[in-house]
């Protein structure tokens, strides 16, 4: 138990010695990005910091794996060079066992970032967009999904003017979000309230337009809007949204805290959209743990034993270009998951079984005995 705690000290030591370095470059990296990004922006050199103190959660928090296996290395290359290796290893303790105790460190880390780091990085991650978006001036579109209705949000558009907005309400949407049904589009003047709603049956969106079906035309400026209201068949509203926004409209599922994805996939698909996307991230949060203790296994599999001279270096770069193998695998097992080729718990947990499993294996081919 001793000899147990003291080499998760070491390994997680490592991990945030390794952690703090890539930090660090990180947020320079970042920085340096976001003044060439709005060069032309009188953003300084403290708003430059504050928006890449935003951004950075979310580059770290994709390379945590990375930096796992490199903290892995380190702590068993430590070891190895102060031949603690040698003096474990003569005392009788298995390979096994001497890498159990880091990797299940490794996923305690894991648990902790998914429970309280995720949401972290979803808050901080909405705010670098409104950030952006308020610099770009670009916010004008927004797309949510109630419990029970899709809204969306435009730019009213005349003469190539901005002339007021729209927000658009319906009770469901296609699964490519190209038609609303039930829709409901209430139009706000530019200085003034609502002057205008139009309901309609089926809005289908096309290049530049909505065309809406069974529509119904709302006067609001009138004193009785129900007695002036008047019926088509059909009616065009000029649009700048595309299927291709909207879409993005829902946000990444990695903006969203891991303990509302239930919630929001829930949503999602009462409100008739496709939710593999959020689905596959869902599974690949909850297998985070488990990829992280992978990527221990797997540096303990190349730098575990005691190495002199040259077999130090290329013990090395097998370890890390195993990882980075498995790190690939992984985001390739997510895309072949978000288009529905395979399905969402496969995509998300076969791949750190796969590491966990050759690592055993080179682990349990060099043991003793």
């Amino acid at each position: 138990m001793i000899l147990a705690c003291y080499v998760a000290r070491r390994f997680l030591r490592s991990f945030l010695l390794v952690a703090g370095v890539f930090l660090l470059i990180l947020l320079l990296i970042d920085m340096i990005e976001i003044i060439r990004r709005f060069a032309d922006r009188d953003l300084g050199l403290a708003g430059a910091a504050r928006l890449a103190a935003l951004n950075i959660a979310g580059s770290f928090y994709s390379i945590l794996p990375l930096i796992t296996v490199l903290g892995g290395i380190a702590m068993f290359l430590g070891l190895a060079r102060s031949s603690e290796m040698v003096a474990i290893r003569a005392s009788g303790r298995s390979g096994i066992k001497v890498v159990t105790a880091p990797a299940v460190t490794a996923a305690l880390i894991g648990i902790l970032t998914v429970g309280l780091f995720n949401p972290l990085v979803a808050v901080t991650g909405k705010l670098f967009d409104n950030a952006v978006a308020v610099i770009e001036r670009d916010g004008r579109q927004t797309v949510s999904v109630g419990d029970q209705a899709v809204w969306l949000r435009q730019s009213l558009m005349e003469d190539g003017e901005e002339a007021g907005q729209i927000v658009i309400r319906a009770r469901r949407a296609s699964p490519d979000a190209t038609t609303l049904y039930d829709a409901s589009f209430m139009i706000f003047g530019q200085e003034s309230g609502p002057v205008r709603r139009i309901e309609a049956r089926e809005a289908r969106l096309a290049p530049g337009e909505w065309r809406l079906s069974d529509v119904k035309d709302y006067a609001l400026d009138q004193q009785n809007p129900e007695a002036t209201a008047t019926d088509g068949e059909t009616l065009s509203l000029a649009s700048d949204l595309t299927a291709q926004r909207i879409r993005d409209g829902f946000g990444r599922p990695e903006a969203i805290p891991v303990w509302q994805l239930p919630g929001f996939i829930a949503g999602l698909e009462r409100a008739g959209f496709s939710a593999a996307r959020h689905r596959v991230w869902f599974q690949m949060e909850l297998a985070r743990p488990f990829v992280m203790a992978a990527m221990v296994m797997i540096a303990a599999a190349f730098t575990m034993q005691h190495m002199r001279g040259r077999n130090t270096g290329i013990a090395v770069l097998l370890a890390f270009a195993a990882g980075i193998g498995l790190f690939f695998l992984r985001n390739m097992a997510q895309i072949l998951g978000d288009n529905g080729q395979v399905p969402a718990v496969m995509a998300a947990w076969a791949p750190p079984l796969v590491g966990v499993l050759l690592a055993l294996g080179l682990i349990l081919q060099r043991e003793d005995g």
